[in-house]
């Protein structure tokens, strides 16, 4: 077959920033940009981010990648899109104005509209048809504060002029006008029924009583009848776009892990582990969540168990932002490696509740341990092994659902570029941890869905050709030293839930001024 000549695109619209990519034939990165935008915390628990502003800093990394690559937007034969899946948009049909801020993945305004879920009795219901348990991390709550709470914003709704989106259908419908999103991303609101892949009417009435008309259409992942083209007027030519994927699902997606029993986990923000359940639902009993990983065009849905850690990488960042004890993530590994061990100390970063496998939403964040000769090295150090304890948690809850021995793990993401980190990963788990060539799948797997849509690659079996390790970190440490560890990790989320579990004042669903 010809070399294939060109570009694919990714737009990996993320937790803390924007890149833009692109790809070549062959796997290979040929042009790279980044663009951070602004995290918003009006209230304690309370996340936010400007859509307007994200919708900018997209434009302008593509633009300005292109430009310093000098390379020709007709070179580019497709884009494809992933996204920070569960964060909340809505806006006005006709004018494209956003009606208040996203409501993002991390923020717990809703924990109250989910406990009056769980008190009515619906966890049942929702985890049977969604594959989700209740929490405030998913959109449904999200669109019922935002239509309860901004106002006019329900009367809007009635009358068919607001939309709503997860952040994947905020970026496609500005470069094309297409208001639609994939089934892995329907999958992550709480309003999709995983079972009969659609949107819900008995979900959809009993959050909120949400109207249908404000959901995006659900679309193939990779669809080869495109969702829509580029506006001619944003980059000056009409480039398909025709590839989506959350975030996590285009991490399996680029690892490849188009196999059942395949596992990743995406070192970011939060960490999210994925295992690839083939095409059947796969219920979980141990804490995690059945989403759909993707749909190839016309063919069956891909499931997945997912465990969703909220906060690693962002403990990361709290050390540099508010603590300002380092100047940058890189400086974490020199620090960890400078002492032993953490002297004891662990780090429960539970700053926006626990995710899977506990899902508390009230618990907070933990420093256990201290002494007085406990160094900022020894708090970088636990950081960073904050990461490795929670998968952990997670794999584990994965072996006793799936009953499959998980004999290795692909890794991906910023945090996996960390060597400390990966072989402490190693080390806790007891089973190789593979890290690709290429770390950032996220924007990998969105391009694979865009290329396949377009056949600018022919099929799985050739992205499968195209995975390339760059390095396996393999167990050192004894059995009864990894159990040693662990066990002092498992004391100190006792500690985070102890605290989750007292009377807080759950309350307040003010509006944000």
């Amino acid at each position: 077959m010809p070399r294939t000549t060109g570009y694919v695109g990714s737009i990996d619209q993320g937790t803390t920033g924007t890149r833009f990519a692109l790809y070549d034939h062959a796997g290979n990165l040929a042009a790279y940009g980044y663009e951070e935008h602004h995290q918003i915390y009006p209230k304690p628990g309370w996340v936010e981010h400007d859509p307007i502003e994200i919708w900018q800093r997209t434009y302008k990394v593509i633009r300005d990648t292109l430009a310093r690559r000098k390379i020709s937007p007709k070179q580019v034969k497709a884009i494809g899109v992933a996204n920070q899946r569960e964060t909340a948009v809505m806006w006005k049909r006709k004018t494209g104005q956003p009606i208040c801020n996203a409501i993002v993945w991390q923020c717990r305004r809703t924990a109250p509209l989910v406990d009056d879920l769980k008190a009515r009795g619906l966890s049942k219901v929702i985890k049977e048809k969604t594959g989700l348990v209740p929490d405030a991390y998913f959109s449904g709550t999200k669109i019922q504060w935002m239509l309860d709470n901004v106002p006019g914003a329900r009367e809007l709704a009635q009358r068919g002029e607001l939309l709503f989106g997860n952040i994947d259908t905020w970026i496609i419908w500005n470069l094309t006008g297409s208001h639609v999103t994939d089934y892995g991303n329907a999958s992550r609101t709480m309003l999709f029924n995983i079972n009969e892949l659609r949107w819900d009417d008995e979900l959809l009435e009993m959050i909120g009583s949400i109207p249908e008309a404000v959901l995006p259409e659900v679309r193939p992942s990779s669809d080869r009848d495109f969702y829509g083209h580029v506006d001619r007027e944003i980059l000056g030519s009409q480039i398909p776009v025709c590839g989506d994927l959350g975030d996590q699902q285009a991490a399996l997606f680029g690892q490849a892990g188009f196999q059942p029993g395949e596992v990743k986990n995406t070192y970011g923000t939060g960490n999210f582990i994925l295992m690839n359940t083939g095409n059947r639902v796969q219920v979980s009993r141990h804490g995690l969540l059945s989403t759909i990983a993707y749909r190839i065009d016309n063919q069956p849905v891909a499931y997945a168990l997912e465990g969703s850690i909220f906060v690693t990488g962002a403990a990361v960042q709290w050390l540099r932002d508010r603590l300002k004890i380092i100047r940058s993530a890189d400086e974490t590994e020199k620090m960890a490696l400078s002492v032993e061990d953490t002297g004891g100390v662990y780090f429960v970063p539970s700053f926006v509740g626990l995710g899977a496998p506990h899902w508390n939403m009230y618990a907070r964040g933990m420093i256990v341990g201290l002494t007085m000769g406990t160094t900022t090295a020894h708090l970088a150090r636990a950081t960073l092994e904050t990461e490795c304890y929670q998968t952990r948690d997670v794999i584990d809850a994965m072996r006793a659902d799936s009953g499959l021995g998980i004999e290795r793990i692909k890794v991906d993401g910023g945090g996996s570029r960390n060597d400390f980190m990966m072989q402490f990963q190693a080390d806790v788990l007891g089973i190789p941890v593979i890290r690709p060539r290429i770390t950032e799948t996220t924007s990998l797997g969105a391009a694979y869905a865009a290329g396949l849509a377009t056949g600018f690659w022919e099929d799985q079996r050739e992205l499968e050709r195209k995975h390339r390790v760059e390095r396996v970190f393999e167990p050192k440490i004894s059995p009864r030293r990894r159990e040693a560890l662990y066990e002092g990790w498992r004391t100190a989320v006792e500690c985070a839930l102890m605290w989750g579990n007292r009377s807080l004042d759950r309350s307040d669903t003010t509006v944000v001024g």
